[in-house]
């Protein structure tokens, strides 16, 4: 048997069955990663190599870079999450364990809003190298401290980058509803994983904010990315009335990005689209979660 399904549904979606007969489960995932990117002056064995500025400062601490990580929880965290509040539009936080540690007082205040949590890692750093021993014991430390810090354990798992070979069943045996480090499909669906099945919620970084960032940006005035997961929307929403087929979609922010003056009235205008169409269920990845494991058993 091919390790690897390239067929998924092919042309026949299950009908999700979303709550309210919606076609379109959205959710809006909060990257909380600030304070746990790579730091030489936090014990790391590197600075952190990736953010919209070039520094080639590789061995002493890199103060610029973790200055503009800083702006994401100092002053980006309150300007997204009035955004949500203001459009009652619930979100799902991906929260690295170190940024929880250092930070536990803005995880219960998002947590109080009634956010969603969804562990990212201890270190903003994908797991690959890490041997099954070690990875379990920093998912182990990672949900433990997501859960000192406010009160509320994770209930899904998503790396940064790729998982490992073992990231997947760990997330399982650790008792968590689903994992999201797959990009493969607009709806959730069960894994093989050896004698059972495991719940996947996919994700996307095409409706994803980190693309105001790179070497040639897809984003680059504030209104590109919020034009750009309308038409997703509007697409999804006229495959649903025309086939019947029914999607989840994901938009991924960081705090340090969507969180900018320039960018952050994107937001507001992609919630303003959304928070009145019954056709679009705004919800948090453990309401669908919980609502796939009720309504799509495994079998």
């Amino acid at each position: 048997m091919d390790r690897r399904d390239l067929y998924g549904y092919r042309d026949q979606r299950p009908h999700a069955n979303w709550p309210q007969g919606a076609s379109v489960a959205l959710n809006f995932v909060v990257n909380v990663e600030e304070g746990a990117e790579l730091s030489l002056a936090d014990g790391d064995s590197a600075n952190e190599p990736m953010h919209e500025v070039t520094s080639k400062v590789t061995t002493e601490p890199d103060l610029c870079r973790e200055s503009h990580f800083e702006f994401g929880l100092r002053t980006g965290y309150w300007r997204v999450l009035r955004e949500l509040d203001e459009a009652d539009v619930p979100c799902t936080l991906n929260v690295c364990g170190r940024t929880a540690e250092r930070t536990p007082d803005l995880l219960r205040d998002a947590v109080g809003r009634g956010h969603d949590v969804c562990a990212h890692g201890w270190l903003w750093q994908s797991p690959a190298g890490l041997d099954r021993t070690q990875e379990r014991a920093m998912m182990l430390k990672t949900l433990d401290t997501i859960e000192a810090a406010c009160g509320t354990r994770p209930t899904g798992w998503h790396c940064k980058s790729t998982p490992t070979i073992h990231t997947r069943a760990l997330a399982n045996e650790l008792g968590l509803l689903y994992d999201s480090d797959a990009y493969n499909d607009e709806l959730p669906y069960w894994a093989e994983l050896g004698d059972r099945k495991s719940l996947v919620l996919p994700y996307q970084f095409d409706t994803n904010d980190m693309r105001f960032f790179g070497e040639s940006p897809a984003f680059v005035q504030g209104h590109d990315f919020s034009d750009y997961v309308i038409e997703t929307l509007n697409r999804l929403l006229v495959e649903a009335d025309k086939w019947k087929s029914q999607s989840m979609l994901t938009v991924g922010l960081h705090l340090r990005i969507i969180g900018r003056p320039g960018r952050v009235q994107a937001l507001h205008d992609l919630l303003n689209f959304v928070r009145n169409d019954p056709r679009i269920w705004t919800t948090t990845r453990t309401a669908i979660a919980q609502h796939w494991l009720a309504t799509h058993p495994a079998r």
